[in-house]
């Protein structure tokens, strides 16, 4: 069975000989399948109304767990974002209804953003949709096959991060 990746290996073995099929087939279907989440998870952000930005900081106070709340200090570190520019998208998801800002009860100085319904809802229909799409690309495997993969991909992953930091952020508070 041929897909459109062997295709376009199949052009350039002849115009750079010394391409490694395997490798060049493995990293272009990860590429175009990450491409085609990534549609697929814009898709989802729009029926939400919601931009890219909008999600992450949904995601990081829902990473957090309950009661989803944080100060701006945490939230601009944890998003790696200048403290102006999280103000400024706050402002947007607070007039948009889906976060607060209040002051901490027990330090009137410091200010809480605690996720809404709203917030959460838009969070939660974004998961939905993307499992939908996650589960839909991988049905074509066996239970097995993913699992293989899975861990196929664990030891690559591994390997990049003995030289490298995480390349997955820490959910925790």
């Amino acid at each position: 069975m041929k897909d459109s990746v062997d295709r376009h290996i199949e052009h350039w073995v002849r115009e750079v000989p010394d391409l490694d099929a395997d490798i060049e087939g493995a990293i272009t279907r990860m590429q175009v399948l990450v491409r085609l989440l990534q549609r697929r998870k814009e898709q989802a952000l729009a029926a939400q109304k919601l931009k890219g930005w909008e999600y992450d900081i949904l995601w990081r106070l829902r990473s957090v767990g309950a009661p989803y709340q944080v100060t701006p200090t945490w939230l601009a570190r944890a998003l790696d974002t200048h403290p102006a520019t999280l103000t400024s998208r706050l402002d947007r998801l607070e007039d948009s209804g889906h976060l607060t800002r209040t002051h901490d009860p027990d330090d009137r100085r410091r200010l809480l953003v605690r996720l809404t319904k709203k917030g959460h809802n838009a969070w939660a229909a974004t998961i939905d949709e993307q499992a939908v799409t996650e589960r839909a690309l991988l049905g074509a495997l066996t239970d097995g096959e993913r699992q293989r993969l899975s861990n196929l991909l664990r030891k690559v992953v591994s390997a990049v991060e003995e030289h490298e930091p995480p390349l997955m952020p820490p959910v925790e508070s």
